[in-house]
């Protein structure tokens, strides 16, 4: 823990660190798990507020897994939770991953804003928990971040990622829309691009048979273009992007004409959405050139 404004909580210290604090100065409490992705989201959001009071207001964190009387206590019934304490008394408090200015809002009442030190980036911190949220497995968590703040105002790099959380979602239309609604498509040319494959890969494997099923037909015949080409496609769905280009490069080793060149299709448009650079683009460019010619 880097900041000298936070500390843990346990059942034996929570009465005299955080309830005694609390008649001086405020004290928010951190209510969270190591498994929970959300709450490894929200956590440096808080040490930054925290630290921008310079000792005006302190973090204490507890962690629900070793903790469960003080979960039992407070009536936790999910993670992460934030209560601020403020003279021996819970105050306020909320629920789930919120944006550093709605968290600030709800300190107001009880804690004098800070000085700032320099002009705060709001956008960006949010698209860091965003991204956290994505990259964890956890879109709909972002998604419930990024459209408050969207609805406020515009901004093409937070509709990005709500557009990649939409699309982890499985909520294809609604991506479609998001993709079309970026501003400056000649700025985010790759990345759009990107999102548009991503998008025509799951579409196509909405009709799909189960994976299972499809690996079975596999098994059973490895000569099964169709079942290796949608296994391929529900691997690139799912962010598997080395699998499925193995296995979208053995399709055209075996059956090049299969699905009027499907798989050659397949893998330039992955390499577009990986991007020129990306060690997977280099190798599998290379194999495919080597398998053509």
């Amino acid at each position: 823990m880097s900041s000298p404004y936070l500390f843990d909580a346990t059942t034996d210290t929570f009465d005299r660190y955080v309830l005694e604090n609390s008649f001086h100065k405020p004290v928010l409490v951190d209510f969270w798990a190591d498994w929970c992705a959300p709450c490894k989201a929200l956590f440096p959001v808080l040490e930054k507020i925290v630290d921008s009071y310079q000792g005006e207001l302190l973090l204490a964190k507890v962690n629900c897994d070793t903790e469960v009387g003080l979960t039992e206590r407070f009536g936790i019934r999910s993670l992460p939770t934030v209560v601020l304490f403020k003279d021996g008394q819970p105050v306020e408090g909320f629920a789930g991953v919120q944006p550093e200015t709605a968290i600030r809002e709800l300190l107001a009442p009880h804690v004098a804003e800070p000085q700032p030190e320099e002009e705060a980036e709001p956008e960006a911190d949010l698209a860091s928990q965003a991204q956290t949220l994505i990259d964890a497995g956890q879109p709909q968590e972002a998604i419930a971040l990024l459209q408050p703040a969207l609805q406020a105002e515009t901004d093409d790099a937070l509709l990005l990622l709500l557009a990649r959380a939409l699309l982890a979602d499985g909520q294809l239309d609604d991506a479609d829309k998001v993709i079309n609604a970026v501003q400056q498509k000649d700025s985010h040319k790759q990345t759009l691009n990107a999102l548009k494959a991503q998008l025509s890969f799951a579409r196509q494997t909405t009709d799909f048979a189960p994976r299972d099923n499809l690996q079975a037909r596999l098994d059973a015949d490895a000569n099964d273009s169709e079942a290796r080409y949608q296994l391929a496609l529900l691997d690139l769905t799912a962010g598997a992007s080395e699998p499925a280009l193995a296995a979208l490069l053995d399709l055209l080793q075996r059956d090049r004409s299969w699905g009027d060149g499907a798989a050659q299709k397949t893998l330039l448009q992955v390499f577009d959405v990986l991007g020129g650079d990306h060690p997977l683009t280099v190798q599998y460019r290379r194999k495919l050139y080597q398998a053509l010619y």
